[in-house]
């Protein structure tokens, strides 16, 4: 089960506006940019081609109709974030409940954190029990789902994170890395850490988490084998 991703449109016609905001979605895995408008008519054609939209990225002042009239019109609009240079529309962002509001020039952690509002608007009841974390590699950042992360392995001044569905390479060390994890994740080697509950089996001193096979380390093999067993 992953998070629901974030299917956006930006709306803004400064072209040099228009790449920060694509760069920035360019670091983050689980936004799409669904289309990219410079007016509100061009914008109206993305929501009817893209219905699936659930995220606006909005300029305020632009040629023709502004970026607040045009979504005051919008039937079930999808969530909204106001990237704008002016701050004396903070008042009608809240009044028509903009999930953040962005002063240009937006620095990346002021994105990161109108996005974390965003994710945690759209989730669905399943997802918001799911417990994620984020992880940056190279100058990407994923959003990981707890319950897919099946091991962790030490790798020089790296470390692999390797889910149901990739492996990521970041640039930490795997004790840092499990202060981050729920107490379900387990150190049985030195270079190795594994998720408890997608053990399928443990035979000998390996691990089995669907293909993986793990090695068991014999400095942690009787904690280990401690903790595996039922509370």
């Amino acid at each position: 089960m992953t998070n629901k991703p974030i299917k956006c449109i930006i709306v803004d016609d400064e072209p040099a506006a228009q790449a920060v905001m694509k760069h920035f979605i360019g670091m983050v895995d689980f936004v799409e940019i669904k289309a990219i408008c410079f007016n509100a008519n061009e914008a109206k054609i993305a929501l009817k081609t893209h219905p699936d939209t659930n995220l606006i990225f909005l300029d305020i002042n632009m040629p023709g109709e502004s970026g607040l009239n045009f979504y005051k019109q919008l039937d079930n609009p999808p969530e909204l974030i106001l990237t704008t240079a002016y701050p004396q529309y903070a008042v009608e962002a809240f009044e028509i409940n903009a999930t953040d509001y962005l002063l240009k020039p937006i620095a990346f952690e002021r994105f990161m954190s109108a996005l974390d509002k965003v994710s945690d608007k759209i989730a669905t009841p399943e997802t918001k029990l799911a417990q994620h974390i984020i992880i940056k590699s190279n100058k990407v950042i994923h959003q990981v789902n707890l319950e897919e992360l099946q091991m962790v392995e030490a790798f020089g001044d790296y470390i692999k994170i390797h889910t149901s569905e990739k492996i990521i390479v970041s640039n930490n060390t795997l004790t840092n890395f499990l202060n981050q994890l729920p107490d379900y994740f387990l150190r049985c080697h030195k270079s190795f850490v594994v998720n408890k509950n997608l053990i399928n089996l443990v035979e000998g001193n390996t691990i089995s988490i669907n293909h993986l096979k793990i090695p068991i380390g014999q400095t942690y093999k009787t904690k280990f084998i401690e903790r595996l067993q039922p509370s």
